[in-house]
């Protein structure tokens, strides 16, 4: 009898280490466990286009998912309002809807900010009406410059064509930080930043789509991208460059017959900010999933040979701009535009 109750009292003995054992463990005090490989970590703070804005959004939120511990802050002041952040290191990335201009450059150089230049995809800016408008299918750019420039007279839809209503014309806009502002004003007006100032603006596009889905005598232009979104609200308007008038579309936005309307979309990465792992990480998964992700915010992809030329700009390193600090010209090519930079 002895012998079994010492038998028995080794065995619960035996069970309270095990499960002693076993608690250890659960507390962290067992066996040591092969740590694992922390993740990236940080901050990517990009401003600037509302246009650009949907796409970096996008890849933002992909990268996050999975980059769990990289913090990826996106803006919306406007492609102007960007630069003036970027300009002076405030920012990693700026979007913009158009090029950096020769003002903007200097204040870079002035505050020793290098920058690489990236096209992400591209655009066209859309002419909209309510859709209640049963008169205007078309406008030239002619046209649209007798609206737009600085002493427009045109005040009322007859001032544009005359047997168009006497009705007064409503104008909807970006304001003057937007780069789409700054291409509509060079592509049609002639000048950038040279317009009529008695129309509503916003940097905000959901303003402006606000605005002319509610108006019945609207006319306003903004991303093709925000009227893919709120097709039901407006009326798309057909641009007449003297070949006959082109809506934009995937197809005449991609090949230049959507004149003088179609661009490509840009970010600028800091040189200083592209050396450090997140930021570098980020900008490779933007070049290799933005062709995917702008066709589903409403944009169009940029070609593979024109993503590979960007890809090979940022491994370089290649700092400056394409550009010259004005906008693309109608008929430029923006493959031969890179490739002189990364041979």
């Amino acid at each position: 009898m002895k012998i079994l109750l010492a038998n028995r009292n080794r065995q619960a003995l035996w069970g309270v280490v095990v499960l002693f054992s076993l608690f250890a463990a659960g507390c962290g005090g067992g066996p040591a466990t092969q740590p694992q490989e922390p993740g990236l970590s940080g901050t990517v703070e990009i401003d600037g286009s509302s246009t650009v804005f949907p796409i970096a959004e996008a890849i933002a939120e992909e990268f996050q998912k999975k980059e769990p511990g990289v913090r990826v802050t996106v803006g919306v002041s406007g492609t102007g309002g960007g630069f003036k952040r970027f300009g002076v290191g405030e920012t990693d990335i700026s979007n913009a809807s158009r090029p950096i201009s020769t003002s903007e450059m200097e204040q870079a150089a002035k505050n020793g900010v290098e920058y690489i230049e990236l096209p992400i995809a591209f655009d066209g800016l859309s002419i909209l009406v309510h859709p209640s408008n049963d008169f205007v299918t078309s406008l030239t750019v002619a046209e649209l410059k007798k609206i737009w420039e600085p002493e427009s007279k045109v005040r009322h839809w007859s001032d544009i064509r005359s047997g168009w209503p006497a009705r007064e014309i409503h104008l909807y806009g970006p304001g003057h930080d937007s780069g789409t502002f700054d291409y509509f004003t060079e592509a049609i007006v002639g000048k950038a930043k040279s317009s009529r100032s008695d129309f509503t603006a916003s940097e905000d596009d959901n303003v402006l789509v606000q605005g002319i889905s509610g108006d019945a005598d609207a006319l306003g232009y903004f991303g093709y991208a925000y009227y893919a979104e709120n097709q039901g609200k407006m009326k798309l308007i057909a641009v007449d460059a003297g070949q006959g008038p082109v809506l934009p579309s995937a197809q005449t936005i991609s090949d230049g017959t959507y004149k003088p309307l179609s661009r490509p979309l840009l970010i600028y990465v800091s040189v200083k900010a592209a050396a450090r792992p997140e930021v570098k990480t980020f900008i490779d998964f933007a070049l290799e999933q933005a062709g995917a992700l702008s066709t589903e915010v409403g944009f169009f992809p940029l070609t593979d040979s024109i993503y590979q030329l960007a890809r090979q700009r940022f491994e370089k390193k290649v700092a400056g701009t394409v550009f010259g600090g004005k906008d693309m010209q109608s008929g430029q090519d923006l493959a031969q535009l890179l490739q002189p930079a990364t041979n």
